[in-house]
């Protein structure tokens, strides 16, 4: 139904978050977003980002370049199937790359993941922030890296030579790109999938 493609760089993190973090900028595209406020891995959050971010070495970024078969891509004639396939197959390869990072953290204690975008932990809308109730699996959720402010088209394109592309006219883009990131003090050296 689709291949993949891992990618990933090593950026010294001072670097990472003074060239390629702006979150005034992006901090806007999050409140215009559905999920904020109203998912728990998503602004605004009850923590200091500043803090969350202070003290690492090192940041891996952790790409993966996923190209649906063209036979799919010519089935999603409407809004709906392509939302719904695309949804599937982000979550099939995000459940991948979540465990991976959660692995990594459990082995470099010193170390926090990003997972790339929002939480699929839950049905779609059916998170508990919505109801103002508690996470049921905190230990499962991670931010991502824009809603820190870091630019991801940026982080792709310069780190690691991808080019976001979009859906449009109802169909699914060429490819999708997720990024996830690893914030450590750790020497890991290249972190492979």
């Amino acid at each position: 139904m689709y291949k993949t493609i891992y990618v990933s760089a090593v950026i010294q993190a001072q670097e990472y978050l003074s060239h390629y973090r702006d979150k005034e900028k992006f901090i806007v595209f999050c409140r215009q977003c559905a999920r904020y406020n109203n998912c728990w891995a998503c602004p605004p959050y009850e923590f200091n980002t500043e803090e969350y971010l202070a003290g690492y070495n090192a940041v891996h970024i952790l790409g993966v370049k996923i190209t649906p078969a063209a036979s799919l891509r010519e089935r999603c004639h409407s809004l709906e199937q392509s939302k719904h396939t695309g949804r599937t197959i982000l979550a099939e390869v995000r459940q991948q790359m979540d465990e991976k990072l959660l692995a990594l953290e459990n082995e470099y204690r010193d170390s926090r993941a990003f997972f790339a975008g929002t939480c699929f932990n839950c049905p779609e809308n059916e998170c508990t922030r919505i109801h103002h109730r508690s996470c049921i699996h905190p230990e499962k959720v991670r931010p991502p890296l824009e809603a820190f402010g870091f630019d991801i088209g940026k982080t792709t394109s310069e780190l690691l030579g991808i080019e976001l592309q979009w859906s449009h006219d109802n169909q699914l883009p060429e490819y999708f790109t997720l990024i996830s990131g690893f914030f450590t003090n750790e020497e890991i050296g290249q972190i492979a999938w």
